[in-house]
């Protein structure tokens, strides 16, 4: 096993342990947990150096059955109303938490705490990599484009948002778990779409982020109170997204957009299991921004090719998200479909309803987007001048070096 794999077993079986002996000792405890785990692995780390386990997940899940003694000492020395988990039915109760539907009740019951509504929208992701997914600080950092500073700020005002709070470790239900579920999902996607289009300077996709926002989403289908149809509708939509991810690139390393994408490199495994998630998300009277969503990803999945795409059902798609969900990158979207449609007019209107600084860090699409109107309807040189202003304002590398190539292809004209 390389050590990359180490890295990679580790950080999942890290939530695992820090929601499960978050389970046994509470969340007021969740520094001391969180601090053990990470001694276990750090003691792991060198042990494996010299001899690898045979079955490494075994191993590990026996470590953390160890250090639970480790931490109860811990704790037993600074509390009294502790219960005596060293012999008799707790420690069996104990033992049966590390059973593996206990482990996933116990990481779902963690992905609601990280994504509660009393913590500040900012810090959630960070909280949710970092407790759920076994993400380091530095790791976060990189993802996110913040400073490993921040990140930890961010983390010590989760913590503290959790002990003001005092919010409890369990599932919600009843009336409580709309408001609950929609900000897991928000959260979710965010994740997912970091890794789909990352804002990182040199890395276009973070395929690691994809499928931990993947494997997040399939534990709320597990659970009967998070299986709904927008649950189903956001799982569909990572995997019609993430079908096409080994196509996003060239082996070059050159971004690749959907009319130069190898369809034969997509995925279809996905699509298909996409399309099941999609029959299940429709079993309902009221459909989500994920709904759409998803149905817009299949849409361009169902074209055979680029050219026989149906961007007037697109577009139908996207009118509907954005009555649903009002956002100025859904019209900048409307704005290029019309562009594909030769439908210059309609895709002005769009332009004149929105102003770069809304777009924020991705002011660049706009500007790239508005390159390809002038280029589109003969107005070479205002095409250049608008692919100047995306090439100041785009960060990622492979981005830029796109804009570049179709700026010299304008050149030649």
């Amino acid at each position: 096993m390389e050590y990359k794999d180490i890295d990679h077993l580790f950080r999942h079986h890290s939530g695992k342990m820090v929601s499960v002996l978050t389970r046994i000792f509470g969340l007021s405890n969740l520094q001391i947990i969180e601090d053990a785990v990470q001694d276990t692995f750090i003691k792991a780390s060198l042990s494996w150096r010299k001899q690898q386990p045979e079955y490494p997940e075994a191993w590990l899940t026996k470590a953390a059955k160890n250090r639970v003694l480790d931490i109860f000492r811990t704790l037993k020395s600074q509390k009294n109303n502790l219960p005596n988990i060293t012999q008799g039915t707790d420690a069996i109760a104990i033992n049966e938490l590390f059973l593996d539907s206990e482990i996933e009740d116990a990481q779902l019951r963690m992905i609601f705490i990280a994504c509660h509504p009393k913590l500040d929208p900012r810090d959630r992701i960070s909280f949710a990599l970092k407790t759920v997914s076994g993400f380091s600080i530095k790791e976060i950092a990189s993802a996110l484009l913040a400073k490993e500073d921040t990140i930890k700020k961010r983390l010590m005002r989760a913590r503290k948002a959790i002990q003001k709070s005092e919010i409890q470790f369990h599932i919600p239900h009843g009336k409580t778990l709309p408001e609950r579920i929609e900000s897991v999902m928000e959260v979710l996607y965010l994740i997912f779409n970091e890794g789909f289009h990352s804002n990182s300077k040199d890395q276009l996709i973070r395929a690691d982020l994809c499928s931990e926002a993947m494997r997040l989403c399939k534990l709320l289908l597990k659970h009967k109170q998070t299986r709904l149809p927008e649950s189903y509708a956001l799982f569909a939509l990572m995997c019609f997204h993430s079908s096409r991810l080994d196509a996003k690139q060239s082996v070059d390393n050159e971004l690749l957009d959907l009319k130069q994408q190898d369809r034969s490199l997509w995925h279809f495994p996905l699509v298909q299991l996409g399309n099941t998630m999609m029959t299940k998300a429709v079993e309902t009277e009221h459909f989500s921004c994920y709904h759409y969503e998803a149905a817009i990803a299949a849409e361009h999945l169902r074209a055979a090719t680029f050219w026989e795409t149906d961007w007037n059902k697109i577009l139908q798609w996207y009118e509907a998200l954005y009555s649903l969900q009002p956002m100025p990158s859904h019209i900048l979207t409307m704005a290029v479909i019309s562009i594909q449609n030769k439908d210059y007019e309609k895709a002005d209107t769009y332009f004149r309803q929105l102003q770069p600084e809304a777009l924020e860090q991705r002011a660049y699409l706009y500007y790239a987007a508005k390159a390809d109107y002038y280029a589109e309807t003969d107005n070479i040189d205002e095409a250049l001048s608008q692919i100047d202003l995306a090439l100041k304002t785009v960060t990622n590398t492979l981005e830029k070096m796109y804009l570049l190539k179709k700026r010299a292809t304008w050149l030649l004209k």
